[in-house]
């Protein structure tokens, strides 16, 4: 019985995809009007965004509340602050709050932490990211200045991602980016989900470094609010 309902979930999984990623291929990033607010940030729309002819202004990002931030989007686009650097074992961190559920989109997407960054803002930038959906899945990927994958193209499903109840509905995550002696790990909600070692990451079309400015990301057409950024040792 165990086994046939595993097949029967995969089976369900694998035809829902096609209808998956045509809703990727077809859904546009729409501009948002606001650019960034926060004093000592800066930010940096992908490629294909960028011929679209969007820019950071087609995004929002404003503080909010004692120590919170906000963005919406508008472009994928990656956030960052020149004077916050890890070097060495350091762990940057955040929780980001969709309160709205896919309320700007019709299929879940990315946000989550970015560290290691490098050149940030030109065409040799490289960094990593770890970034979680409302859906219970995550991605890791990176920038080396190609993108490049470390958990595959579509990410991968955790029991630690929390999932919205629904659409409209909110859904929390806590999400960490840890650099720890040679290991690398990405932590939602408390769980180590992903965890590289440095030869892994820091390569030829990957990373310079795992050194680097930290920040966060955020997929197109997306709301959430974060709150508590920091960076500190593991």
């Amino acid at each position: 019985m165990k086994r046939t309902m595993q097949v029967a979930l995969a089976t369900a999984a694998l035809a829902l995809m096609p209808q998956l990623v045509q809703a990727q291929e077809t859904e546009k990033s729409s501009a948002v009007k606001g650019g960034i607010q926060m004093k000592g940030w800066m930010g940096k729309v992908d490629g294909k965004e960028a011929k679209a002819g969007l820019t950071v202004d087609s995004a929002k990002f404003v503080g909010m509340g004692k120590d919170g931030m906000h963005a919406t989007t508008g472009p994928a686009i990656t956030y960052w602050n020149p004077e916050m650097q890890g070097k060495g074992d350091y762990v940057v961190k955040a929780t980001f709050s969709e309160r709205d559920y896919m309320g700007l989109n019709n299929h879940p997407h990315p946000y989550g932490i970015v560290m290691g960054g490098n050149d940030m803002g030109t065409d040799s930038e490289s960094y990593l990211y770890c970034a979680a959906y409302g859906n219970g899945n995550f991605i890791v990927r990176g920038m080396g200045p190609a993108p490049f994958q470390m958990n595959g193209p579509r990410g991968g499903m955790s029991e630690a991602v929390h999932k919205a109840e629904a659409k409209g509905k909110p859904v929390t995550q806590e999400i960490a980016l840890q650099v720890k002696g040679d290991k690398v790990s990405c932590i939602i909600n408390g769980t180590e989900v992903a965890s590289y070692s440095k030869a892994e990451l820091v390569a030829a079309g990957k990373l310079k470094s795992t050194d680097g400015v930290v920040g966060f990301r955020m997929g197109h057409n997306t709301d959430a609010h974060i709150a508590g950024f920091s960076i500190g040792k593991p």
